[in-house]
């Protein structure tokens, strides 16, 4: 299956496409009876995985390694991966590009940040050279087949914001990005400055860009929503009240069978989706 190619007719229809940032094996379980497609979120991953800050800790072996995982269990959907900038290396980034595409994944984010990068919504970001960015930008497009390659730029300041998305939208890459926009405005200002090019707004709670439904999106002529961290924030709060819930009931587990819980029947289930769809997979690639 080329899961570019199906990612790019899906954005190309005319409600702008959501995918939803998972950050490990089991929420994206649970995510995949909501939506058809995933976002493999920096900021989900370095959480769940090392429990670190997303300011530059991932190693690119275990993106990979979590792409592969991923789409064995969910083998019709989008997934859409964070490569923030590229492990700093061009020739690393074309490497982990190709790697990806053979594991799978339908697109990756290439963005413009240098060292020490930061979340996109957080403070103090630098980038690098436009010149030096789209060499690198180009360098992967290059080294993609079907892959689906999202231009990011980070920057902040209005005039290079608008420079950068310009120049971003006249590159070969499918989709444009300006992470952190600020207003409804801002989001209007660089969907005439792309033309046609496919546009993708970021979306986190707590972030610097205004919450807007899909409905205002489609609207707004925005073609890609991804909500980075909905499944992580979630499983914070929840897993915070039941532990609380439990130092309060004395160590009493709730009851999990009345249809109010999660229990061992409820979790098992939703695993064992994962091996039915890639039966379901394989059986209809040898019909």
């Amino acid at each position: 299956m080329n899961y570019g190619s199906a990612l790019r007719e899906e954005i190309s229809r005319p409600r702008t496409t959501p995918l939803i940032g998972i950050y490990d094996m089991y929420s994206a379980s649970i995510a995949a009876q909501h939506y058809g497609g995933f976002f493999l979120s920096g900021f989900g991953f370095a959480a769940s995985h090392y429990g670190l800050p997303d300011i530059g800790f991932i190693a690119w072996p275990d993106m990979v390694n979590f792409a592969e995982r991923l789409r064995l269990a969910f083998p019709q959907h989008h997934l859409l991966v964070d490569i923030d900038d590229g492990y700093v290396d061009s020739e690393v980034a074309c490497h982990v590009v190709q790697r990806l595409e053979r594991a799978g994944a339908s697109g990756v984010i290439l963005e413009d940040q240098q060292r020490p990068r930061r979340c996109g919504h957080a403070d103090g970001k630098q980038i690098l050279p436009l010149d030096e960015y789209l060499t690198k930008l180009n360098l992967v497009l290059e080294s993609r087949t079907d892959l689906l390659v999202v231009a990011r730029t980070d920057a902040t300041e209005e005039k290079e914001i608008l420079r950068r998305a310009a120049a971003l939208a006249e590159t070969d890459a499918d989709v444009v990005l300006v992470d952190g926009v600020r207003s409804i405005e801002w989001i209007s200002r660089i969907r005439a400055e792309i033309g046609d090019k496919p546009l993708l707004f970021n979306q986190i709670a707590g972030g610097k860009s205004p919450r807007l439904s899909l409905t205002e999106l489609t609207e707004l002529n925005v073609d890609v929503a991804i909500y980075s961290t909905p499944c992580l924030f979630a499983a914070h709060s929840a897993i915070d009240a039941a532990l609380a819930d439990l130092t309060f009931s004395d160590g009493r587990l709730p009851e999990a069978n009345d249809g109010a819980g999660i229990g061992v029947r409820e979790s098992t289930e939703l695993l064992e989706k994962n091996i039915s769809r890639h039966h379901r997979a394989r059986s209809a690639v040898s019909v």
